[in-house]
């Protein structure tokens, strides 16, 4: 194998596979990143694999011999992103084994303009192939819509392993709509984003399709955080198409956008009926800029602390106005008043800070609402315009 590329794109793309790659690989191959080199079509792919989440890129390089090897992904990572920009050329070579035993072992040579470098690699063989999907569903969805669904419910996702099916994002694919909702307990981000209809050049190409692409009604799945974080990174370096493919079948995933092909296990299990949580009707709305809101949270949450990460809203109906309270023992206190539309009878309620600052980054509007009932029901925020999202927070209760 012998090929040539540009650091800046070997870099990028190794970035992007490097993520797939196990801290504490169950067997030593899946340490690496697979490289491929293919002189027929003057490409070059990379592959990383952890058996649950697998990252394959491909880009375009001069390839004078065809080849593959896996190569440790640590060292490999670390030495091109610290190569000087400019071409680099990689050239695979058998060197016999540092050992007694009668055996070969492969190695590639990197050169650039500051040097040359050899790594130790492993056969390509050993290399477990990314799963493949023969007869699963496949759809097309907006990137658009991907990203804006992405950035409005994994941060809602819950860290605890033993509540596996929550730490995903329940994903609901409709004809003309996409639904993403992630809970971790004690907080609901539900977001939903239109499924675009495809140009007619596109729906034309569609009816020459098999019965089995593009025809499904509605879909449901739940995918873990840790892919669709992988996801939302794959489509910011995916410029060269408005849709991603998105093809499945029972506990398996694989999402294809351009050069960038990413393949998951899906999560078990029942999601919980999230839309029961949401009240029906709200005896109070106040509606507030977010950023002021914000910004007056972010301030007052520094005299917060693991003990006490409370902020309390006085809501006053007749002066139009939030007072936001932070009171921590041995630490000090901090209070804010903020002017808001209030409408019902005023109340007084608390939040966790944690929740109600992710929130309030999540909801991408100028303006936002505030829903309620009472201090002990579910709270919804809502965005006043723009993007189609419910944020369900829990009130902590206020003790004297």
């Amino acid at each position: 194998m012998k090929l040539t590329c540009t650091q800046s794109e070997l870099n990028t793309n190794l970035s992007l596979v490097n993520r797939a790659v196990p801290s504490r690989p169950t067997h030593p191959v899946l340490g690496n990143v697979l490289l491929k080199a293919d002189a027929e079509n003057q490409r070059v792919s990379l592959t990383a694999f952890d058996l649950s989440l697998g990252l394959q890129t491909s880009f375009n390089a001069n390839v004078e011999a065809d080849g593959a090897i896996a190569i440790p992904a640590k060292l490999f990572n670390d030495i091109v992103s610290r190569l000087p920009e400019g071409d680099i050329t990689l050239e695979d070579s058998l060197s016999e084994a540092e050992s007694d035993a009668d055996t070969e072992s492969l190695s590639i040579t990197l050169t650039s303009t500051s040097g040359q470098y050899k790594m130790r690699g492993m056969n390509s063989e050993d290399f477990p192939e990314l799963p493949q999907i023969e007869d699963g569903m496949v759809v097309k969805l907006p990137v658009e819509a991907l990203i804006e669904g992405l950035r409005g419910s994994l941060f809602a996702t819950s860290a605890d392993e033993t509540k596996q099916v929550l730490t995903g994002v329940h994903l609901m694919v409709q004809e003309d709509s996409l639904e993403f909702a992630a809970t971790d307990g004690h907080r609901l981000a539900v977001v939903e984003t239109l499924n675009a209809k495809p140009t007619s050049e596109e729906s034309q190409e569609d009816e020459e399709k098999p019965a089995s692409e593009d025809t499904i009604s509605s879909f449901e799945l739940t995918v873990p955080a840790r892919t669709l974080r992988e996801l939302e990174r794959m489509l910011g370096l995916s410029e060269s198409s408005d849709t991603v493919a998105l093809q499945f079948e029972v506990g398996q995933i694989i999402f294809q956008g351009g050069n960038h092909r990413l393949t998951s296990r899906t999560l078990e299990g029942q999601y919980p009926a999230y839309r029961q949580l949401i009240p029906g009707q709200f005896q109070r709305q106040v509606a507030i800029p977010r950023r002021q809101l914000l910004s007056a949270v972010e301030r007052i949450a520094v005299l917060a602390d693991q003990k006490n990460n409370i902020v309390k809203f006085d809501i006053d109906a007749q002066a139009q106005t939030i007072d936001l309270t932070v009171e921590t023992q041995d630490v000090g206190s901090a209070r804010e008043s903020l002017s808001a539309q209030v409408t019902g009878e005023s109340i007084e309620i608390a939040f966790n800070v944690k929740y109600l600052i992710d929130g309030l980054k999540a909801l991408s509007t100028s303006d936002i609402q505030f829903q309620m009932n009472a201090a002990n029901t579910p709270v919804i925020l809502t965005p006043l315009g723009g993007l189609k999202m419910t944020y369900l927070i829990m009130p902590v209760q206020i003790r004297d």
